[in-house]
Parts: C-alpha cells; structure tokens; sequence
C-alpha cells in the first residue's frame, strides 16, 4: 500500500466540508447510496451496447451491511467499479465528480432510464462525519486487477491492489465511539440505519437489501418467538408519481398519502402533474381534508418534499409553495435543479422560482375546476383553508390578488348561502353599481344590523364579512368587474334620490345646532352626529368615517400594542324618520340635561348594535330604568 496525500487540499478544506457543508449527519447513507447507484447507472449503460457485462437491468442492487461488533457498515455495489487512477482522481481530489464527468461524455447519448444522481464529488466525504476510518475496494469493468483505497481523514490516503472477484465497489465505514455529546452507535442499529435509507433513497431505481433479524413464531414450540435473519429489499424504487395516472386508483392516491404524511383521514384533493419545459419536473400535491394538527402553531412549517432524480433533497422546500397555500402537503422531483455540493440547500437559479410558479398557477386550476364542478366540496375546502386565500389577497400589496379573487367565497344575507364574487355580481339588482358588504362576528349578527335591513329593502344583496382579514383583503382588491365596494356601516352609504338626499341635507342643516351639542356631550367618542335615512325602521346606528371602519379598528385594537392611534372616527346616525328625532328636537328646545342622557342612552344602544363594548353598562341600565 502506497501512502498519499490529497492533491491540492488541507485538513481545513476537509474539516469545512465535514462540519460546515453538511449539518445532518445521517444523510451520508443517503451520498454512498446515490454513488452507488450511479456506478450501476454506468454499467448498465454500457450493458445496452456490450454483451460482455453479461448483467441483466434485474440483476443490480445495492447492499447494505452493518456488523455492530466491528462497528463498521458496509455498502456493496455491483456497479461500473473504479481503475487506481479513476480511485485517485476521484477519492483523492476533493470535489472531483465521475459521475459529473459520464453526464458531460454520455448525457445525449444515454437512454431516459439512466439518471445520474451525483454532480458533485464532495458526497463520499459525508463519510468522515461519521466514521474514523473509511475502506474503498473497487475492481473497474474489463479489468483483471482491484485495488483498495483506505483513509482516515486530512492526513490522506493509502492505496494499492487487492483481490476482488468481480466489478464493483465496497465502501466499510468504521464508526466512531460514542461521546459524551455524540451518538454514533445510533447508525448501526437495524431499525434506524433502514428508516434512513427509506426516508431519503426509496426512489433509487435499483433494490436497495439489507440483512434485517426479525422475531417470528416458533413452529415448534407454540405461543413462542425465534429470532430469524432475512435479506429485504427496503426501497419501493418506483415512485407514485412517476407512474401514469391510469396505473393508479384512488385509493393508491389515498393510501399513499395517508402514509407518507401520517394522516388518518383521505385527502381533500389530489394533483398529480408532469411538467416540461424551461424546468421539468413531476409533482404530487394532496389538500388535506382537515388543518394538519400544528397548522396555527410557531412549530409549523410549511413547505413540499424535494427530491432530484427520486432522492429525497429537501423534506421541507418552503420555497415552493407561497404562505396563502401553506397547508398543501406533497413531493416535487426534478433532475433540473442546481444544488450546491452538500445537495442540502438549493442554490438560487430561476429553475426552482419556475417550478414554484408553475406548481402556484396548477393549485389555483384545481381549485378552480373543484368550485365548478363539485361545489359542495369546494365548500367544505373553503370552510377549512379559506381564510389563507383571503390573506393571500391582502398579503404583498394585493400582488396575488387577481389568482385569488374567484376563488374566495363569502355568505349572502340574502340567500344565507356562499356566493363568489362572480356570482354576487351576475345577480346584481338592476341599477346596481356597488358591491355592498358589512362586517360582523357572524352572519345572524350582520342581518340584524340597521344598514342591512335598509341595504336589502332596496333590494341588493349585502356579503357577509366575519373574518379578521375580509375587509383588508376588500380594501386591496378595491373593486371587481368594474364593480366598487362599499361598507355598509361607513357613513357614506347612499341609498337615496336627489329628492330625499336633499330633504335630509336640510334637516341635517336645521338641527346643526342641536347636533353639535349632542356630539359635545359625547366627549370626543364620536367626530360628529347627524340624521340619516339609511337605517330602515331603526332609531340609531354607529358609523365611520375616514378609511378605518369599526371592525378594522376592531382588529387593531386586538394585536399586540394596540392599535397604535388607528381608530375609527365614529359617527352617531339616527334615523330621521323615526319618532326619537321630533323627540331630540324638543328636548334641545326645553330640558337639555334630558337631552344630554338622550344622546348618552343613544350612543350606547349604537355601540350594542355594532358589537362594541359600553364602558359603564351599570349606569346605562340604571338611566334606562329611570326613564321608565
């Protein structure tokens, strides 16, 4: 054996590579395997054009041996295998890639069915993360002689011949001890070293086997256990998405799902799609059926399974779906994707802002393709992940808002039911202009408000607003179809004709007055007082004027800090065909200090009208009691 050093590298380089590039230890399982079944890639490539391999496709697979006494795990190629000086040029320059080199020489001529997963040479020094010692015996295709690559880190490497029977590679990691702070027994356990290799190589096209001890029955002695070793096969290989859609059932989409993100209840919806393009790519996406458990939580994150050429990248690639579809649970494979040398993070190319595009543009045409054809459906989505669309919406600066918009849903007083945008304003009254909305803790609540009553007499439809987000979202959309909206409860709802706007102007005019000493009383609550005659057969109501109304000074009010002087500048409307007004005028004519307790008894019913809070309600009831 020959003692070298690495070409042109530093225990530095090496140790920035071990404890920089890679910060998850275990997934040089997953490097060794994609090495491995790129030499496999090789030779079955040359298998195509060369009798000589005398290997069928059937006949390659990776092995994967642990001995917990040696401490060493061992994986076993039956792949292309490597010369001394291809062990030297590509073990023995960090960085340096032969499988990068083939894809150069081979990658029009190679058939779809070859994939080569390594682009970068770094992956086999994963190793060193956990192992003190690493063994490579290689024997190359077509040559008589093996050789044996051995090192233990910076300080380089031994090589020389050896004897090995047919091509291929065998790779022996010796594993560290175990330190105080550093479990690496952990990787020779059964269990663990096999769920690793499932979680990030069950896609490698070549069975990945294993020797696994199981415990079985006894045949000969009943009711006891014996421990058996079996060779398994631990990966699938042939990823759900990558068959044709008529090859799968439902429940094959079902089944797949509720096992690959542990939920108990089917899918809401499935998407499964193939793009090609400026970046090719197959995904499947599942809509949950319900909130994933920790869906409002800081814990939660969002984001799709990554994976190049079925190895499994990322688990949580939240750069491919946006916040408004966060809950979307789902894989993405793509052999298009530039990734740096640890395969851990993506770099930033346009590739994976195009996938994220096109995976955004292809939820919103499910989604759109499930409110028109199964509404009730839709219905039950909406009720669900809704809300996320709304703030979709108002997120950004509206910049999603026209992918959104036919997609919210919000309930008519009119027909207590969900109706879109659309559909509000296919139905719009005749003569209608506005698209009129009010906000409120529930629907019943909105119905019973006197705007409502005085809206729907005229006979337009009012959308019911009852979350946080719906009247932000509405202020970024700002209008629909030519269509402008409009609160209800701000002060400058018109419903009436020149006729009766110029009446209530007068009125408004003759009792200024008397207003502007009922606003006084009111100690600055209200910015001013005034009749109206938009609020039906009821005495009094609470606007606002100005861009905050009161459910948005509502919701300010409610985040941390307050609401940071956002108020809304509420108005005392009472109705000017109501008896309560010929009542007002006489008490400023004759018993202010009755008006006064009027005005107090007035802006209080207003506030319980809209939903807010009356700072002394034991002096409104007793004032109330007085009066009768």
């Amino acid at each position: 054996m020959r003692k070298k050093q690495f070409k042109a590298e530093s225990k530095k380089l090496l140790d920035m590579m071990i404890n920089s590039i890679y910060t998850n230890r275990e997934i040089f399982i997953r490097e060794l395997i994609s090495n491995a079944s790129d030499a496999i890639d090789k030779l079955y490539f040359k298998s195509l054009t060369d009798d000589s391999v005398g290997l069928n496709k059937g006949d390659f697979e990776i092995f994967v041996d642990i001995d917990k006494d040696a401490r060493t795990i061992t994986v076993t190629d039956n792949g292309i295998g490597m010369t001394q000086e291809e062990l030297e040029s590509n073990l023995g320059t960090i960085a340096k890639s032969g499988s990068f080199n083939f894809k150069n020489d081979n990658g029009e001529a190679a058939p779809e069915d070859i994939e080569v997963i390594g682009q970068f040479g770094v992956g086999f020094y994963s190793s060193f993360m956990v192992a003190s010692k690493v063994e490579v015996v290689s024997k190359a295709f077509g040559e008589d002689t093996a050789h044996k690559w051995v090192s233990e880190g910076a300080d380089g490497y031994t090589i020389g011949e050896c004897e090995k029977d047919c091509a291929g590679t065998v790779i022996t990691l010796h594993i560290k001890d175990d330190t105080e702070n550093d479990d690496y027994s952990q990787f020779l356990e059964q269990y663990r070293l096999s769920s690793l290799i499932k979680k990030y190589s069950d896609y490698i096209r070549y069975p990945i086997k294993m020797e696994m001890t199981k415990s079985v029955p006894d045949e000969e002695k009943e009711g006891e256990y014996k421990e058996e070793t079996v060779v398994e096969t631990l990966n699938s290989m042939i990823p759900i998405w990558r068959k044709n859609k008529n090859e799968l059932t439902e429940d094959d989409y079902n089944e797949y799902y509720k096992n690959k993100f542990s939920d108990f209840e089917n899918p809401l919806l499935h998407i499964h799609s193939k793009t090609e393009g400026q970046a090719t790519f197959d995904a499947l996406i599942y809509i949950p059926s319900r909130p994933p458990f920790d869906y409002y939580s800081k814990e939660y994150e969002k984001g799709l399974q990554l994976y190049t050429n079925g190895v499994l990248i990322m688990d949580k690639c939240a750069d491919l779906v946006p916040d408004y579809f966060s809950f979307a649970k789902g894989v993405v494979d793509s052999a298009d994707l530039s990734l740096n040398i640890s395969r851990e993070m993506l770099q930033q190319d346009h590739r994976l802002k195009i996938i994220a595009k096109a995976i955004d543009k292809k939820i919103k045409s499910e989604l759109k393709k499930l409110l028109e054809n199964d509404r009730e459906k839709y219905e039950k989505f909406f009720e669900t992940f809704g809300v996320q669309l709304k703030w979709g919406v108002y997120a950004n600066y509206g910049s999603e808002k026209e992918g959104l918009k036919d997609l919210i849903l919000f309930k008519s007083s009119k027909e207590s039911k969900y109706v879109t945008l659309k559909e509000y304003v296919a139905d719009m009254a005749e003569g209608q202009d506005t698209i009129y909305y009010a906000c409120g803790e529930n629907e019943t609540k909105i119905s019973l408000l006197p705007q409502t009553e005085a809206v729907t007499a005229k006979g337009y439809d009012v959308l019911c607003f009852t979350d946080d987000v719906d009247e932000f979202a509405i202020q970024m959309l700002m209008e629909y179809d030519g269509k402008k909206f409009a609160n209800i409860c701000k002060d400058e709802l018109n419903l009436s004709s020149e006729d009766e706007k110029k009446a209530l102007d007068e009125k408004n005019e003759a009792a200024k007055d008397m207003l502007e000493e009922m606003k006084g009383y009111l100690n600055g609550e209200v910015s001013s007082v005034k009749f109206t005659n938009a609020i039906g057969g009821h005495a009094v109501c609470l606007s606002a004027e100005g861009y905050v109304s009161l459910e948005m000074a509502k919701v300010l009010s409610q985040m941390p800090g307050g609401n940071g002087g956002m108020k809304a500048q509420l108005v005392l409307e009472i109705n000017s065909e109501h008896a309560i007004s010929e009542k007002l005028f006489e008490l400023f004519a004759k018993d202010k200090e009755k008006l006064k307790n009027y005005t107090y008894l007035l802006y209080n019913q207003a506030r319980l009208i809209s939903g807010l809070d009356i700072d002394n309600p034991t002096e409104f009831a007793d004032m109330i009691t007085q009066l009768m």
